[in-house]
């Protein structure tokens, strides 16, 4: 698996000349000519800052997203020898440049696969903004930025089309690892490392693509006051361990968790804070253990940290209320049964969205 990520290269060519641009860089910067510049830049800079201490200037305006740059972004990895050995290299067109760490109140990052396009239209046409003006304002009014997550395919047919998707809705992050369910905990790790990177968050957010979500009321629920700065939000639980490898939640190590799972979040959505996000970035990949579910892999590291469980029912209700944040078929689905259809039909009830929404007819390519 990848390491932590690096660098974010706007097209092949930045990507196979970084090398000659930082040999003359070095060059540049150990000649006498620059460091005598150097020494003019900030006397200069000296003089103007002191001038300004004794002036009143206006107050800093009041920053709002940036609506100049792509909302999307591909990931490159620093990488060891032998990772991802094989792999599809992403797309170099993808990636967005150079870009340091976007302030918001918290990341979404909405997982989604290449066989779930029918869920990602569904989104964009209830909760979900279809336009990259939507997804500003929606970040400016509620502090919460949301990206659909998704890893790679070895299939060109698949990546050609993602791409096509990615330019299309602007509305993605881009992981560089194959994207496998079986391999979902590995992704989780993945997706919270690069979050980490690009966003300066208060709250990072796992949500899954077939839930229907509230955005507002999550707002309110991650801008609450909190004491313990390491928090672990989400619908708790606990339960019996599947030792049966004929079930679909079937835990190949399950002589390490005895016969019940400890306390951990369901897995369609959760939020970790900073603090936590910040220790799972600190350590290498290969420090962590991987169980089957990821659920109970995020859980297994919230118990090694200082955590704070908050257990929050409003994150998994069955259907819509006064409270509800995000609702899904609980416990018949991991998410919404049929969420193509049912998001659209959750959609027209004014108990879901607060108020009247006109939704398109589903049609036969979402059912």
């Amino acid at each position: 698996m990848p390491s932590s990520p690096k660098v974010f290269f706007a097209n092949a060519a930045a990507a196979s000349s970084s090398s000659r641009r930082y040999g003359a860089l070095r060059r540049l910067l150990a000649s006498p000519a620059f460091s005598a510049a150097c020494l003019l830049f900030g006397l200069a800079g000296f003089l103007t800052a002191a001038l300004v201490a004794v002036s009143r200037g206006a107050p800093p305006a009041a920053r709002c997203p940036d609506s100049s740059r792509p909302l999307s972004v591909s990931v490159a990895w620093d990488r060891r020898p032998g990772d991802g050995a094989g792999a599809a290299e992403l797309p170099a067109s993808l990636a967005t440049g150079s870009r340091g760490r976007h302030k918001v109140m918290a990341f979404v990052g909405i997982f989604t696969g290449f066989g779930s396009g029918g869920r990602r239209r569904a989104l964009r046409r209830t909760w979900l903004p279809s336009d990259r003006q939507g997804l500003l304002r929606l970040e400016e009014a509620t502090g919460l930025a949301f990206r659909f997550v998704i890893g790679k395919s070895n299939s060109k047919a698949k990546m050609a089309a993602l791409e096509r998707e990615v330019e299309e809705y602007d509305d993605f992050v881009l992981l560089d690892l194959e994207e496998e369910y079986s391999r979902l905990p590995y992704k989780t790790l993945a997706f919270f490392k690069a979050a980490y990177a690009l966003f300066d968050s208060d709250f990072y957010v796992k949500a899954d693509d077939d839930i229907y979500l509230r955005p507002d009321r999550l707002s309110l629920l991650l801008a609450k006051e909190r004491s313990h700065p390491q928090t672990y939000i989400g619908c708790m639980k606990k339960g019996p361990v599947f030792t049966d490898p004929k079930l679909k939640w079937y835990e190949p190590q399950s002589h390490l968790l005895g016969s019940e799972y400890f306390l951990h979040a369901y897995g369609p959505i959760y939020a970790l804070s900073a603090d936590v996000v910040a220790s799972l970035v600190a350590l290498r990949n290969n420090s962590f253990r991987m169980f089957s579910n990821e659920d109970v892999t995020i859980g297994s590291w919230m118990l090694a940290m200082n955590v704070n469980h908050e257990n929050t029912h409003a994150l998994c209700e069955p259907d819509c209320t006064d409270s509800a944040i995000a609702v899904w078929d609980i416990p018949k689905c991991s998410g919404l049964c049929h969420p193509e259809v049912k998001m659209l039909e959750l959609h027209r009830r004014k108990e879901c969205t607060g108020g009247p929404v006109e939704v398109a007819e589903v049609s036969e390519e979402d059912r």
